[in-house]
């Protein structure tokens, strides 16, 4: 017919175009003229006229039009075996995710009957299932914790005190969920975490308070006087210890990172909580006090006879023996502080952040890069069928074509790939979640899917992290890049921990290239650019103009019949048309051979670079596996060429970046720790003492990892961070007393020794608080390190609070015995 693409585009568009047409100005309105035609159906794009060699033809003679869904689809979505339409709810800012849940179930359950016959509406996955069970989670440890500091202020302190001591935890909670509210911070798993954690440690300031009222009460003291004393005594320490323990964990609070973005809030949830706990310890614990406690009738003896009982006169004979040995107490201290130091680098696993016990499980399905999406979905379906039979899967979704919606914070998803899939299965916890990634793992390495890498993997908690091991080569020549990436993938298959070692960018691509004479192409009266649109028309095809349908509008590709484009056997005897109108078939314009290249590359600060990721297997930990293949990779990297470099990536990564973030704001923090330690001491050789008693947490800590076999993460360190508070908290507080003793008379000798049996009641009883209250937190996954950190730490802290810390004062400020002195 001698119509060339171009001319047909043009022609279409003509016809389409929506271009004002004047408006008349009349005595009254303006009346706007319009021009009709523009597409709004088939059958109009069908009947549209065009005039080819003095003849006038409908479209419809010479093309094919059809409505129909987009071919190939860039994106498919499955449920249970079935096609579907997703559809994704985005939560406001501020909202509450509970009672979207709701709102949604509510409206599918009253709008389902005016829906078509056959439509079928099915949840996925719902944010308040989560959300639910996080909050039932912290209501549970609530009420245990609640009970702990019930039942030990009950048998420790007696009925009345060990009320004034319970009260304090509602008083305290319900003020912080105020000011919570009032800041917008919102409950989510970092918040709710930060609470749990406040849990344990919010009532040490109550228990302290009402102990020093009872003891002044039974040494003859009205309850007024003795709420008095316990201000006067108490407050100051105790504040400067809750203020220590806040700026502990100021790093992760202004951390510009990942890490700062996720767990940020926890810095100001336990600033808000331990704030407001010594807030109601030094103000309210006194004035309910007084309010509640029963006259006491004063201890026979006085102050003398109070701590002269058979347990008080052990403790003291083991407190002296402390004192009077305190250079060996010293070294034995540091030396199980050493072995600590050294344990946790060499025997405690390491993580950054551990996996989810979310039900969900992933399945990541990579094809060979250029395959169709037909073919990666006809695997996503044998797959998605394997794992229908299995028992285990309660709801299953499969994505082909890019990554799911981001339904969770770590969730990273892929760019869009027809070569990719993802199935997410949900099991009904994360046991059955396991056993559902054993049954398919099974599968896997059996070969059931060999023309795919197939990785099957649970969410993670923290900041996302794309692939556990990661190595990075660098460099600007992808051949070199990639030969390097063998080696070093080869290399990182001889560790048994690893699964499925690969390079990013994947296999080379096969392509058809056409090599043509540049100037052969100019007397064929062609350019490049001519050729190339009009391929793209005929294979791909290529948006004409739109379709506009009420406020849609529909794009209206056109393209060659399907015979011209799925055969290569016929790409030579495709024609395109020159800028005079005539068919020039492609063999005549060049030659049409088979390459290969790179389908993905990749650059970092505008340097080339590739990636070897891997899996790991179950109970692994990232860093254990990275720094485990790190030295074998030392011939490697010793040999690369100039201008290449090998790096750690992945986790380890990752978790450098956290660290450095945090590491950004330690002078603050030492400074702010400094400068209060320094005004409640008012004695530099006091203030340096009390810094030092911080990292001796780190005994108990590791102690408590390796007996229960828990990985050290970022999670743990929260946790190392708060016991070197509760540490210099403790350190404060004898240091206060021993000081009081000292005002009251009483030689540094005695005062140090007397100072350390006056604490040891309110330290035993706020350390089995605190210890009995962070057991039910050891199940949980996401905080479960933490607690074993607290408990272990607390436990030994105890101890060291008895025991290291008076021989410490004594050997720290040359206390010497009363016959030394004299």
């Amino acid at each position: 017919l001698g119509l060339t693409v171009a001319e047909a585009v043009a022609a279409i568009q003509a016809q389409n175009t929506l271009t004002p047409a004047g408006a008349i100005e009349t005595n009254g309105p303006r009346v706007y003229l319009r021009v009709g035609g523009q597409f709004d159906d088939p059958d109009v794009i069908r009947d549209m006229p065009l005039a080819i060699n003095d003849q006038l033809l409908r479209l419809g003679d010479i093309a094919t039009v059809t409505r129909g869904y987009e071919d190939p689809p860039h994106f498919i979505t499955r449920y249970l075996g079935e096609d579907v339409i997703l559809l994704g709810v985005v939560m406001q800012t501020g909202a509450n995710g509970l009672e979207l849940s709701k709102s949604l179930d509510e409206f599918v359950k009253t709008q389902s009957d005016n829906w078509p016959l056959g439509l079928e509406v099915a949840k996925i996955t719902d944010q308040g299932d989560a959300i639910r069970l996080a909050v039932d989670e912290f209501q549970i440890k609530f009420f245990v914790a609640l009970g702990v500091v019930m039942v030990i202020g009950f048998i420790a302190l007696g009925l009345r005190a060990g009320l004034v001591v319970a009260l304090a935890v509602p008083l305290t909670l319900g003020a912080t969920f105020l000011i919570m509210m009032i800041t917008g911070k919102n409950l989510d798993r970092i918040t709710l975490g930060a609470l749990i954690l406040a849990l344990g440690l919010l009532v040490d300031d109550a228990i302290i308070a009402i102990e020093m009222m009872l003891v002044k009460m039974e040494e003859g003291v009205d309850r007024i006087a003795a709420a008095a004393h316990a201000w006067n005594v108490t407050a100051g320490p105790m504040l400067a210890g809750t203020l220590v323990t806040v700026i502990g964990f100021v790093p992760i609070g202004f951390a510009v990172s990942s890490v700062g973005e996720y767990a940020g809030d926890i810095f100001w949830v336990l600033a808000i909580s331990l704030l407001i706990s010594w807030l109601v310890a030094v103000i309210f614990t006194p004035y309910l006090g007084v309010k509640l406690l029963g006259d006491i009738k004063p201890h026979p003896g006085g102050h003398e006879s109070m701590y002269n009982s058979r347990s008080y006169r052990a403790l003291r004979s083991v407190v002296t023996f402390c004192v009077r040995h305190r250079v060996l107490v010293s070294l034995i201290t540091l030396a199980i502080f050493i072995a600590a130091v050294v344990g946790m680098k060499t025997k405690v696993e390491q993580q950054f952040f551990p996996n989810s016990d979310r039900p969900e499980l992933l399945v990541d399905i990579y094809l060979p890069e250029g395959t169709a999406i037909e073919n990666t979905l006809d695997v996503a379906k044998r797959i998605e069928q394997e794992m229908l039979e299995m028992p285990e899967v309660e709801s299953l979704s499969t994505y082909v074509g890019q990554g799911a919606p981001r339904f969770f914070l770590a969730l990273n998803p892929e760019l869009p790939n027809p070569a990719f899939a993802k199935i997410i299965a949900i099991a009904a916890n994360a046991e059955e979640r396991d056993k559902l990634r054993d049954r398919l793992q099974g599968l896997i390495e059996a070969g059931a899917f060999p023309e795919a890498r197939v990785r099957v993997h649970a969410l993670l908690y923290g900041p996302p992290v794309i692939w556990p091991v990661t190595f990075r080569v660098m460099g600007p020549d992808p051949l070199v890049l990639r030969e390097i990436g063998e080696q070093v993938r080869q290399k990182m298959a001889d560790n048994p921990m690893t699964l499925d070692p690969h390079l990013e960018w994947g296999e080379r691509a096969p392509i058809i290239r056409l090599d043509y004479d540049p100037d052969r192409l100019r007397l064929l009266g062609l350019t490049p650019q001519l050729l190339s649109e009009q391929l793209h028309f005929l294979l791909s095809g290529a948006p004409v103009t739109e379709v506009r349908e009420d406020i849609r509008t529909v794009q209206l590709i056109a393209r060659a019949v399907e015979a011209d484009r799925r055969n290569l056997d016929q790409l030579g005897s495709l024609t395109v048309k020159n800028q005079q109108g005539r068919s020039i078939p492609i063999e005549q314009i060049g030659t049409l051979k088979v390459d290969f290249e790179d389908p993905v590359l990749k650059r970092r600060n505008r340097e080339p670079y590739i990636n070897i990721n891997a899996e790991i297997l179950p109970g692994a930990q990232p860093p254990d596996v990275t720094m485990a293949i790190w030295p074998t990779l030392s011939e490697i990297r010793d040999n690369l060429p100039p201008g290449y470099r090998l790096e750690i990536g992945g986790s380890v990564e990752e978790s450098g970046k956290a660290q450095a973030s945090i590491q950004k704001m330690l002078p603050v923090m030492v400074l702010l720790m400094l400068t209060v330690i320094m005004l409640a001491m008012r004695s530099f050789s006091g203030m340096i003492m009390v810094l030092l008693t911080g990292p001796l947490g780190l005994i108990g800590a590791v102690a408590a990892l390796l007996l229960f076999q828990q990985p050290f993460g970022f999670v743990a360190t929260l946790g190392l961070i708060g016991l070197a508070g509760i540490l210099m908290r403790n350190t404060l507080i004898l240091a206060g007393q021993i000081q009081e003793n000292q005002r009251a008379g009483m030689d540094d000798w005695n005062a140090v020794i007397e100072a350390t049996l006056r604490r040891a009641r309110p330290v035993i009883l706020t350390a089995m608080t605190a210890v009995l209250a962070f057991i039910p937190l050891t199940f949980n996954t996401f905080w479960g390190p933490l607690a074993y950190v607290l408990i272990g730490g607390i436990a030994v802290g105890t101890v060291l609070t008895l025991l290291f810390l008076p021989a410490m004062y004594a050997l720290w400020f040359r206390v010497k015995p009363p016959s030394a002195t004299a």
